[in-house]
């Protein structure tokens, strides 16, 4: 949910788009080649409800199955796969060595330093689950 959260702005609609302009759209922000590899596109993915596009969510994590240890490799299986399992100290892209995908991340760089690490991105995510944790954010039975 702390992902779901991060990747539509707290919104938690299954129809929001990327910002940047990438083509992903929905909770977990599915690429185009992405919806496709799992048997839709992002165009049915937006006109699906939340619930209904869980299914596709689900269907993303599976391969990752066992693999997931903590938050951050979580959130590494939306952003860049390569990085799961990897120390929180992982540069994912560089200024230097990785422009275009540092500029499109670069939010993600929470010290300036133009590395955007798996610690930084992760981070607010961590951010988002401890919001979500909050007394008045926490479901509760009448």
């Amino acid at each position: 949910m702390a992902c779901i959260a991060f990747e539509t702005g707290e919104t938690f609609r299954s129809n929001i788009r990327n910002a940047a302009g990438s083509g992903a759209v929905g909770l977990i922000q599915f690429m185009p080649a992405t919806a496709r590899g799992l048997g839709t596109s992002t165009e049915a993915l937006a006109k699906m409800t939340a619930v209904e596009q869980l299914v596709y969510v689900r269907m993303y994590f599976k391969p990752y199955a066992g693999r997931l240890k903590t938050l951050s490799d979580v959130y590494m299986a939306i952003l860049w796969p390569k990085a799961i399992g990897k120390p929180e100290d992982y540069v994912l892209w560089s200024k230097g060595t990785h422009p275009t995908t540092y500029r499109q991340n670069s939010g993600l760089d929470v010290n300036g330093d133009h590395d955007i690490t798996k610690a930084e991105a992760a981070g607010l995510i961590q951010a988002k689950l401890e919001r979500g944790r909050l007394p008045g954010n926490l479901w509760r039975e009448a």
